[in-house]
């Protein structure tokens, strides 16, 4: 963690050029004690040891400097602390390099700026659930330190550092941030605003912001000066590189006017808008955008099997054995589709794109019309005649060869029906009944 973490400051430029020649010899002594240890196990006989221990005694180094000591630090000691870190600064410069006392005392600096850090970030009575700003904040206890602080922009060394994470839009920073932040968890905002934005990159430009960040405020501009101006594509709007980290998402709008799912750059706070948003049904391609249902294939084939197992679901609901092997939980992840079938997610267009979301449907389906049409007794009961030409098999009204009447919902086989204009055999029937049946007396 402390190679990776000085590495860190170099490639950032927060070091001088004798903290760069002090952090590339920490480095090179850690590893090669590592790579030793590991190799050359032998080398470490007792002697050695004790001739390190030695060396330890001299420096100061059988101080535990990972104990906690009884009370709370004051300014003083942290200075002192600093204080002892310049002092092995200046003694790693002036020994001989690559020598045994340079090495220890590059080994003591580690164990200072640890201490310095573990007393800057104390861990003590840090409560493990925090609210703030419609956030619910979780203690992690994981020491992964591969996370990155929403706040500051800086990597979190779990390792030596508590941080939290929002259980709702999974905004994550260091402890010491937390009274900071003055970002509103974006799940609420999926609760109150649960629509997209359908305009394709709706830019204003940075005059109207007043060449500041959308989010923050601070100063932006084109050229990098005070801070890079990045441009949402979701939003239109610019931030800076602290709000803005290059992220990249599918944007809606796109997807519905253009069918393009290549993913753009995108805010932090519209990554977590759209990453929460994307398995809502919210969008109804059929009022958006009609004609796409025109030259994308795979739409219309996706309407299909939706229409059909909309037509299946009353088979089931009425169907003791479909009720206890719960068929229609096999949609569990889109349970919209037994509910209308107008009416798409942002991941079910994805997954219509890619050629999932029709293999999985049409297995589904199949499995579906296999329970009513072959398995199950009471299913097929409920099935129909065609009473036009009264020939061939029990119809379905999901069966492909079919026609239904809008009115009745009676069946019968397409070639004999064709949308009403035929005479329905039972439409004539209740109607007829209707004028033979007496009129009731209590309608005077």
């Amino acid at each position: 963690a402390l190679v990776l973490k000085l590495g860190a400051e170099l490639n950032q430029g927060e070091l001088s050029s004798s903290d760069c020649q002090i952090a590339f010899l920490t480095m090179l002594t850690v590893l090669l004690v590592c790579l030793s240890s590991e190799l050359r196990p032998e080398l470490f006989s007792s002697k050695s040891r004790n001739q390190s221990l030695d060396r330890a005694m001299d420096l100061g180094l059988a101080e535990d400097h990972f104990s906690r000591p009884v009370g709370s630090f004051v300014a003083s000691d942290i200075e002192q602390l600093k204080m002892a870190i310049e002092e092995c600064k200046r003694l790693i410069l002036e020994l001989p390099e690559h020598s045994e006392r340079q090495k220890d005392t590059v080994v003591k600096l580690i164990h200072l700026r640890l201490k310095l850090q573990e007393l800057n970030d104390p861990e003590e009575d840090e409560p493990n659930l925090r609210v703030l700003l419609e956030h619910r904040f979780s203690k992690e206890k994981s020491k992964s330190v591969k996370q990155t602080c929403d706040k500051c922009s800086t990597i979190i060394w779990g390792l030596i550092q508590t941080w939290y994470t929002c259980t709702g839009c999974y905004y994550r920073c260091h402890s010491k941030c937390l009274n900071l932040i003055n970002k509103s968890c974006v799940r609420s905002k999926v609760s109150h605003q649960s629509e997209y934005e359908l305009s394709i990159c709706p830019e204003i430009g940075l005059d109207r912001q007043d060449y500041r960040c959308a989010e923050c405020r601070m100063p932006v501009s084109l050229r990098g000066v005070p801070s890079e101006a990045r441009q949402c594509d979701y939003t239109g709007q610019y931030y800076c590189s602290t709000c803005h980290w290059n992220d990249t998402a599918v944007i809606p709008a796109r997807v519905i006017h253009n069918w393009e799912f290549e993913p753009r750059k995108v805010c932090r706070s519209s990554m977590r808008y759209l990453a929460l948003m994307i398995p809502r049904p919210v969008l109804k391609l059929r009022e958006v955008n009609p004609l796409l249902f025109n030259f994308v294939e795979e739409l219309v084939e996706i309407r299909k099997l939706r229409q059909d197992i909309l037509l299946m679901k009353p088979y089931f609901i009425t169907c003791k054995e479909a009720m206890e092997a719960r068929l229609l939980l096999q949609l569990h992840d889109r349970q919209h589709f037994v509910e209308n079938n107008d009416m798409y997610s942002l991941q079910d267009l994805i997954d219509i794109s890619s050629g999932r979301l029709s293999c999985s449907l049409t297995e589904i389906h199949t499995t579906f019309a296999k329970h009513i049409k072959l398995d199950c007794d009471r299913c097929q009961a409920k099935g129909f005649v065609c009473e036009l030409c009264k020939e061939g098999d029990i119809l379905f009204p999901f069966d492909s060869h079919t026609s239904v009447c809008h009115d009745c919902s009676a069946v019968f086989h397409r070639d004999c029906f064709y949308d009403n204009s035929t005479t329905c055999p039972k439409c004539a029937r209740m109607t007829e009944r209707k004028h033979d049946d007496p009129p009731d007396p209590k309608d005077k």
